[in-house]
C-alpha cells in the first residue's frame, strides 16, 4: 500500500485527492504535486497545491521536494494572474495555526485592486523597542545556526 493510500485510509482529504480516490477539480498534477480548486475559495481561481506524499508542515518537506513544489508554485502563480486576468496574486502556507487540512497546502489566491482582502487578516503587533527587535533576530539566526546541516 502506498504512503498516499495509508494516508487516505486515516482520513487525510489531500491525500484521497492526491490519490484519486477523492474528487477534486485538478489543475495540475505532475507526481510530486497535485494542484486543484479550493471549494471554499477566497476568490474564484483559489488554487491549493499539495505535495502527493502526505506532509503534514513546511518543516516536514524532504528537501527533495522543495524545488518541485516551489517550482509549481511559481507556474502557478503566474498561471493564476494570466488566466485570469488578475492583477496579482497572494501566496500562503500555514503551518498548524489556521491549517484545516494537516497536510501541507501552498494558496494561490487571484488578486485584484479593490478585492476587499487586506493584507494579513490578522492586527500587526510591532516591537516594542529596537531591542526587542535584536533579541527576536537573534532568536531566530541562533535556530537557524542549530538547524545547520
Amino acid at each position: 500500500m502506498s504512503a498516499a493510500e495509508r494516508a487516505t485510509l486515516s482520513g487525510c482529504a489531500f491525500c484521497a485527492i492526491a490519490a484519486g480516490h477523492a474528487t477534486a477539480r485538478i489543475v495540475v498534477d505532475d507526481g510530486n504535486t497535485v494542484a486543484f480548486l479550493d471549494r471554499r475559495p477566497l476568490f474564484p481561481g483559489h488554487v491549493l497545491l499539495v505535495p502527493t506524499r502526505h506532509v503534514a508542515t513546511l518543516g516536514d518537506l524532504p528537501d527533495a521536494l522543495v524545488q518541485p513544489l516551489f517550482t509549481q508554485a511559481k507556474r502557478l502563480a503566474r498561471a493564476v494572474q494570466r488566466g485570469l486576468e488578475a492583477d496579482g496574486s497572494f501566496v500562503a502556507i500555514n503551518n498548524r495555526v489556521s491549517q484545516s487540512v494537516l497536510h501541507l497546502h501552498v494558496h494561490i489566491v487571484p488578486r485584484r485592486r479593490g478585492d476587499g482582502l487586506r493584507g494579513f487578516f490578522w492586527p500587526r503587533h510591532g516591537y516594542r523597542d529596537d531591542a526587542h527587535a535584536d533579541a527576536v533576530l537573534q532568536a531566530i539566526q541562533r535556530a537557524l545556526d542549530e538547524d545547520e546541516p
